[in-house]
């Protein structure tokens, strides 16, 4: 079974095969830590987390590179906004942001380098474009020559000459050309900044990712992933940046991109309203159900974010937990990933085939009666779990998180006493003990294994488009 991605750069699913099997290598465009992560930034981190666990399954290793962008403009307002230094701002939300993926099942990547930890390396770089010819200084600043690439353009498929006509009308004056981007610019006193052969200055954004890239796993990698909204011109730079830099050697032989979310039918945006953030989400939801749901899609189609969707996620994981709490007394023995979830896996990422996978063993285990058919269920449910890194909690954990402060132990001594009265013809008894427990939004389901009992999720609330 070979594994199969699609290849933003070639616009085809190809065989991935790693230039060095002993040591894949994967580099994933991390946060920008001046805010909260909305739900759209947690995507490309929990689909990428399982393309990571594919691989080490396949591969028994893997160097796995997520950056933390902690020198930026937008960094730069919040310290100067809240007068405390830049460091202050991004520790403390990088901090969240590990938090936050954490919640939601993501494992810490092999590498996390941060931008001002590698200030010498992107100068290094940026002397080498400058003296290959590829990048010149200009007025503190110093900038890329896209015309110096003639590759410019191939990742995004677009032509030089339309990005020229579709450029702001107003250019910088020292650009020699309207395309050319920024790989160092100057820093005044009231800015972070660090020595450099062009004055104290600080790092563009798209040098930061080459710089650290070729740092950590090597000038070419087999991997780099990212929303699609960085294709252009985050990615398209980082090509050319990198492959002037090292000779041109190809940077990354992958390019995978996951699709954006949006909100109800609308792409999701700061004025419009309807940006959710990770932070806020977790607290209000369980954070497996927010997995699930970012996973229910194909990474790289359109997901669009709702709290029906949340709610949906939220009760399939109750019929999940609920089949493995009523096997709780049947000993799976080692897990293993089934086949068929690998299968879907190595079919570029095909998470929602994966997940209906896991509904169709669940549905088999429910009606299983041989004991030996019980644990082979148990076991292939747990292990398909395991690939998309989800059921992987104690049953009762699950719905003690569900419920709050009900009482698993009081509601399932409820369920029995219902039983036990309905035997003994007690059918007043019965039913008031099945209203008790609906009033506790507790439902009863008829199993032939015996009840079961799901908490019932409250509906969730139409939300209203936002007056303009």
């Amino acid at each position: 079974m070979s594994l199969h991605l699609y290849n933003s750069l070639s616009r085809q699913v190809e065989a991935f095969v790693p230039l060095d099997p002993a040591r894949p290598t994967m580099y994933v465009c991390g946060p920008t830590v001046y805010n909260y992560a909305h739900i759209g930034n947690a995507r490309g981190p929990v689909v990428f987390d399982v393309l990571a666990g594919l691989l080490r399954r396949r591969y028994g290793a893997l160097a796995y590179a997520r950056n933390i962008t902690d020198v930026d403009d937008k960094i730069n307002a919040a310290a100067a906004e809240q007068q405390v230094p830049i460091s202050a701002i991004t520790e403390r939300f990088a901090a969240i942001y590990r938090q936050d993926m954490s919640a939601l099942g993501v494992r810490l990547p092999d590498i996390e380098p941060a931008a001002t930890a590698h200030i010498g390396e992107i100068v290094t770089m940026i002397e080498g474009l400058v003296a290959s010819g590829h990048a010149y200084p200009a007025e503190g600043h110093v900038l890329f020559s896209i015309e110096s690439y003639p590759g410019y353009g191939k990742l995004s498929r677009r032509d030089i000459d339309d990005m020229r006509a579709g450029a702001r009308i107003e250019v910088a004056p020292y650009k020699r050309d309207a395309g050319d981007f920024v790989l160092w610019k100057p820093s005044t006193g009231d800015l972070p900044g660090w020595d450099s052969p062009w004055g104290r200055g600080r790092p563009g954004w798209h040098i930061e990712c080459s710089a650290m890239a070729a740092a950590h796993l090597g000038e070419t990698i087999d991997i780099h992933a990212g929303g699609n909204d960085l294709m252009f011109p985050h990615h398209e730079n980082e090509i050319a940046q990198s492959e002037c830099a090292h000779g041109g050697k190809t940077f990354a032989r992958f390019w995978l991109h996951n699709g954006m979310l949006t909100f109800d039918g609308e792409k999701m945006a700061k004025s419009r309203g309807n940006i959710e953030t990770v932070h806020e989400l977790l607290a209000k939801h369980p954070a497996e159900a927010l997995r699930y749901a970012l996973l229910s899609a194909h990474y790289r189609q359109p997901l669009d974010w709702s709290p029906k969707l949340i709610e949906q996620c939220a009760r399939t994981l109750d019929r999940l937990y609920g089949t493995l709490r009523e096997l709780a007394d049947v000993d799976a023995g080692a897990i293993a990933i089934p086949a068929q979830i690998e299968a879907a896996l190595n079919d570029d990422l095909g998470t929602p085939q994966a997940l209906a996978e896991i509904a169709r063993i669940a549905a088999e285990a429910r009606k299983a009666a041989d004991p030996g058919d019980k644990a082979r269920l148990k076991r292939e449910l747990l292990g398909a779990g395991l690939a998309l890194g989800l059921l992987q909690q104690d049953p009762a954990a699950w719905f003690a998180g569900a419920a709050g402060d009900q009482d698993d132990e009081r509601i399932q001594a409820l369920v029995e006493e219902r039983t036990a009265a309905k035997q003994a013809r007690d059918f007043a008894r019965a039913d008031a003990i099945r209203q008790q427990l609906a009033d506790e939004n507790i439902l009863l389901e008829d199993t032939p294994q015996g009840v079961r009992w799901v908490r019932k999720r409250p509906e969730p609330q139409k939300t209203e488009a936002a007056d303009s």
